[in-house]
């Protein structure tokens, strides 16, 4: 089982770096992997594409931008959301990438669960949503078969940062939080102390013995 490590609110760029040097150590050999959770000073952050449409306000954003090697559009990360960074070798996590979303988007649902939150994936869309709000973003970079990156999940706060770009590039999207799904006061600690009890449960169940093809 990978160590999990609360970090508390951190910038973007430090957690970046942390990432990086993880991915190395587990190149190296000398390491199982890591998942980082977290708080982020503001940030936005967009994957590599050609395609930066869902930044509205490029120009003008409120805060730092970041472009980072995952898939997906734009979104925001800042104070009152848990992020969570996974660094896992995927050659020991079944070596597929769609069945590694799936698992992350459960993940979320199950631990939204214990807030009497009823949430769902949507087809065709990665993430997790109530009803038709968003409550959490997911996007994952791949090198090597080791990830990167990972989930946001909303917990309290305000939310004004997503006004600022098209969310994930979905045009019309409401974003909400946990705070107004189960109206009582939460903070992103006690969230991330639940999600590390899930992942430590779970993590195994991702575990199979194919490994991807070279």
């Amino acid at each position: 089982m990978p160590p999990i490590d609360w970090l508390g609110r951190v910038d973007f760029d430090t957690t970046y770096a942390m990432q990086e040097a993880e991915v190395a150590a587990i190149r190296a050999g000398d390491s199982p992997g890591r998942i980082f959770l977290l708080e982020h000073e503001p940030v936005f952050t967009i994957g590599r594409t050609r395609d930066q449409s869902s930044l509205l306000l490029r120009e003008h954003l409120p805060a730092p931008l970041r472009e980072i090697n995952r898939g997906g559009q734009a979104t925001w990360h800042g104070p009152g959301q848990l992020v969570g960074y996974l660094v896992l070798d995927l050659h020991r996590y079944g070596g597929d990438l769609h069945r590694y979303l799936r698992f992350l988007e459960q993940m979320l649902i199950d631990l939204l669960a214990t807030w009497d939150i009823a949430a769902t994936q949507r087809e065709g869309l990665t993430g997790v949503w109530v009803e038709d709000r968003k409550i959490a973003s997911i996007g994952v970079g791949v090198r090597h078969w080791i990830s990167m990156h990972g989930f946001g999940l909303n917990i309290c706060g305000a939310l004004d940062g997503f006004n600022s770009i098209v969310p994930c590039g979905i045009n019309g999207v409401t974003m909400t939080c946990v705070e107004r799904e189960c109206g009582q006061a939460m903070t992103v600690e006690k969230a991330a102390q639940a999600a590390a009890t899930l992942f430590r449960q779970n993590l195994g169940l991702l575990r199979s013995a194919e490994s991807p093809k070279a």
